[in-house]
């Protein structure tokens, strides 16, 4: 089998994050699709080893920000290559507080969904969070950042607890 079939299949990327008993944690992931228009519903896949993943199932909310592609290597691994339990990825981006309580980076970021927690599968390494839309904002004009662009000008990697990750 080819596994690499599976970078042919277009992705953008997003932060997800979530706020729990004082802790904000955030992570990129590459798996944010919406999956219905009424109501408005967002599935989110998130390693269950991220800090992360505890904080939404334990705040039953979520908030996902499309990266535009003025991010650049500093950005993406504040977010992606660093811990939410030993390191305030908020800190050097700025932080504002989305409609469901989640806190968000508004710097490289092109548009904000906020989600209340719906459903929870288990989907092996990651679970897979499905919320519904309670707020939707455009935060800029510029385009996002696609999975493709990462690879390919930014010379970015995956990293082993991305869902699209081959060793």
């Amino acid at each position: 089998m080819d596994l690499s079939a599976f970078f042919k299949m277009t992705y953008g990327l997003y932060v997800v994050s979530a706020e729990a008993d004082g802790l904000r944690a955030g992570c990129i992931i590459n798996t944010a699709v919406q999956v219905t228009a009424e109501p408005p519903r967002v599935s989110v896949a998130v390693n269950k080893d991220n800090v992360t993943a505890r904080a939404i199932a334990q705040s039953g909310a979520f908030a996902v920000t499309a990266i535009d592609k003025t991010a650049d290597m500093p950005y993406i691994g504040n977010f992606g290559f660093r811990s939410s339990d030993t390191y305030d990825k908020f800190e050097k981006y700025g932080c504002e507080t989305s409609a469901v309580g989640s806190p968000y980076a508004p710097e490289h970021a092109c548009a904000l969904i906020a989600c209340r927690l719906i459903n929870t599968v288990d989907v092996g390494t990651h679970y897979l969070f499905i919320g519904e839309a309670v707020d939707a904002q455009v935060l800029s004009d510029e385009e996002p950042l696609t999975y493709s662009y990462y690879h390919t000008v930014l010379k970015g990697k995956t990293p082993p607890k991305a869902s699209s990750y081959q060793a």
